[in-house]
């Protein structure tokens, strides 16, 4: 069986899978990357993206591409989601991606993006046949998804990235209380739109995918090397999230880079990123949330088996 890849391309980070096909809904990872480029870096709605986070990010594709083709890899499924979604020069952003790496960059609505993380979370959760409402907190925005098994029933989006939020809100360091309550506050007004779409929400599994519930989970479990498979399914309970969220606020930039579990990279976002799991869990009345390795990046790669092993 052929030897395939998927990136995804995030407002924050970009991740890389290579997996060996086992057939058309099953494969067997061989290599796994990501690498923090901030695409979104300074980037708002409707404006364009800058030269410096456009060149990071396609130097790390170039690197990505050429540890692909050291796995012989036969096809590379690339798609970029929020950041290049809305920006005003995204077709700049793809030819510069095709010129120096050859990739053809899709760039995906906000539907697809959903369904595609849906089922790489679904799949890399053993399949759940129950409702489940997934939280995907990204860079550039965060999306929930309620399901019934991998079915999408409502799909939102809120305009909450955690890139933005850190750059506009949390400019103190450590963070003033009036900075993390404006980010509440925020937070809580762009929530309740998507909670009143969703409806009752009784018996469903709460599930968190992306950076932020992923580096909670390696903080909880205090990770000096980041484990994969200790973090898929991971429950972070309730009290919990707030214990780590107001150890978080108490330290400086430079103590969150060196806290255990927590990507140097990452340690200006996650305290927003936070704040928006931790709003979910208190004002919707979850007690915990399971969280799941799998994501986009899965998703993408079981799509590509789908159309390229289930066509023959």
């Amino acid at each position: 069986m052929p030897n395939l890849a998927s990136i995804d391309i995030g407002t924050n980070t970009v991740r890389l899978l290579i997996a060996e096909a086992l057939g058309s809904t099953a494969y067997r990872p061989l290599y796994m990357e990501q690498e923090i480029t901030r695409l979104g870096a300074g980037f708002h709605k409707g404006e364009i993206l800058d030269q410096g986070p456009m060149e990071r990010t396609v130097r790390t594709l170039e690197r990505f591409c050429r540890i692909a083709m050291d796995f012989q890899v036969q096809e590379i499924y690339a798609a970029a989601t929020s950041a290049a979604r809305e920006a005003k020069n995204k077709e700049e952003f793809r030819a510069l991606v095709q010129e120096r790496t050859g990739l053809e960059l899709n760039v995906i609505s906000g539907d697809e993006e959903a369904r595609l993380s849906l089922l790489g979370v679904h799949a890399s959760l053993g399949r759940p046949s129950g409702r489940l409402l997934l939280v995907d907190v990204g860079g550039g925005s965060t999306e929930f998804i309620l399901a019934r098994g991998s079915s999408p029933e409502v799909i939102r989006s809120a305009p909450l990235g955690v890139v933005e939020l850190a750059e506009a809100y949390v400019l103190s360091d450590p963070p003033e209380a009036r900075e993390l309550e404006a980010v509440a506050r925020i937070v809580r007004e762009r929530l309740s739109e998507v909670r009143h779409a969703l409806g009752n929400l009784e018996g469903v599994l709460l599930a968190g995918t992306a950076g932020t519930p992923t580096t909670l989970a390696a903080i909880d479990l205090k990770m000096m090397v980041y484990d994969p498979l200790k973090v898929n399914g991971h429950v972070l309970k309730r009290e919990r999230v707030q214990e780590i969220l107001s150890h978080l606020q108490s330290l400086t930039l430079e103590e969150r880079k060196r806290l255990p579990g927590l990507e140097p990279g990452r340690a200006d976002i996650i305290i927003p990123g936070t704040i928006i799991l931790l709003e979910v869990l208190e004002g919707w009345g979850f007690p915990q949330i399971t969280v799941s390795e799998g994501g986009l990046r899965e998703g993408l790669l079981l799509d590509l088996l789908a159309r390229r092993c289930g066509s023959k």
